[in-house]
């Protein structure tokens, strides 16, 4: 049993990406399917659907992006707040990431949301992820 799903699926997208797959699957639940509706709002992946199982069970199908000359567009995807330490910080402290390159996934008391939403709703919370 996988205690933490978010780094789960963190980890199958890196891995998925250095192989140079086109799907991975992801097991489900309502924070990471947050976490990857924003990847792909930013351009980090091309597409993601939910899929039932009997059993009602749920997975999470997702297309990876590459580059037209086949490199990847996920360089580095870091799992941030972990079970044994979270992480919190204010919403001055996530303004940017890698020049605005990147970016940082929050979860706050107005959902999760990347760090740039976050700075412009003025709201803080634990620290997720990182990407770029």
């Amino acid at each position: 049993m996988v205690n933490d799903l978010v780094a789960d699926a963190l980890t199958r997208i890196r891995n998925a990406s250095m192989r140079k797959l086109e799907v991975t699957e992801l097991l489900h639940s309502n924070l990471v399917e947050a976490v990857i509706k924003i990847f792909q709002e930013k351009g980090y992946i091309d597409s993601y659907n939910v899929v039932e199982h009997e059993g009602n069970k749920k997975t999470i199908k997702v297309v990876l992006k590459y580059s037209d000359d086949g490199s990847q567009v996920i360089n580095e995807v870091k799992k941030i707040s972990k079970p044994g330490r979270r992480v919190y910080k204010g919403y001055q402290d996530i303004k940017r990431f890698k020049n605005g390159y990147g970016t940082i996934i929050v979860s706050t008391s107005k959902g999760v949301l990347s760090n740039d939403v976050a700075f412009k709703e003025k709201v803080g919370g634990e620290v997720i992820c990182s990407i770029w």
